[in-house]
C-alpha cells in the first residue's frame, strides 16, 4: 500500500494588517435643534466620537464614551441611537464610521481634551461652519440630506430610522 503525500502549507500565524478604521461620529441635537461641534485643532469643524474598541463595547456604548470623554456630557448608552453606517476608503484603508443621534433637553460641553478640540459649540444645521471633518460631513449628510453638504464620496446604509421627538 503506498500513501502519496500532500504538502500543506503552513498557515501563517502573523495577524494580518490593518485594513479598516472603525469609528463612530456622534450628532448631538439640543431641545433648540441645533448641534454640536467641535473646532479640531487642525481647523476643521468635527462632531464629537472617536475610534470604537472592537475587544470590549459596542457602537452606542463608545458613543456615550466618547461623547464623555471628549466633551464631559454624560448619556446612556440607551440614549444613544445608531442610525448608519457610512464606508469610505482614504489612504488605501477602508474607513468605516457608524452614524449616531443624542438628543439633550440642554447641556454646557467642556473642553476636556484642548490638545484636540479648542472650543465646542452648539450652531443650527442649517448654518455650519467650515471646513467639515470629512466624515462629520459625511453623517451630517446621511443625517439630514436637505443641507446639501458638501462630502467626499462614500456608502452609506441606513440602519434604523431616526425617530422624531415627542
Amino acid at each position: 500500500m503506498t500513501t502519496d503525500s500532500v504538502n500543506v502549507p503552513s498557515r501563517n500565524a502573523r495577524p494580518p494588517l490593518a485594513q479598516a478604521a472603525f469609528g463612530i461620529g456622534v450628532v448631538v441635537q439640543d431641545r433648540e435643534g441645533r448641534i454640536l461641534l467641535g473646532r479640531h485643532r487642525g481647523g476643521t469643524w468635527e462632531l464629537p466620537g472617536g475610534k470604537v474598541d472592537p475587544t470590549h463595547e459596542s457602537v452606542a456604548a463608545a458613543a456615550a464614551r466618547e461623547l464623555r470623554e471628549e466633551t464631559g456630557l454624560t448619556v446612556s448608552e440607551d440614549a444613544v441611537s445608531v442610525f448608519a453606517m457610512v464606508h469610505d476608503v482614504v489612504g488605501g484603508i477602508n474607513r468605516i464610521s457608524m452614524a449616531a443621534l443624542v438628543r439633550v433637553e440642554s447641556a454646557v460641553p467642556q473642553v476636556t481634551e484642548p490638545h484636540n478640540v479648542s472650543a465646542w459649540r452648539w450652531t443650527s444645521p442649517e448654518e455650519l461652519p467650515g471646513p467639515l471633518f470629512d466624515p462629520s460631513a459625511q453623517i451630517l449628510a446621511v443625517w439630514r440630506p436637505d443641507l446639501a453638504i458638501e462630502y467626499p464620496a462614500a456608502h452609506h446604509l441606513r440602519i434604523s430610522p431616526l425617530q422624531e421627538p415627542g
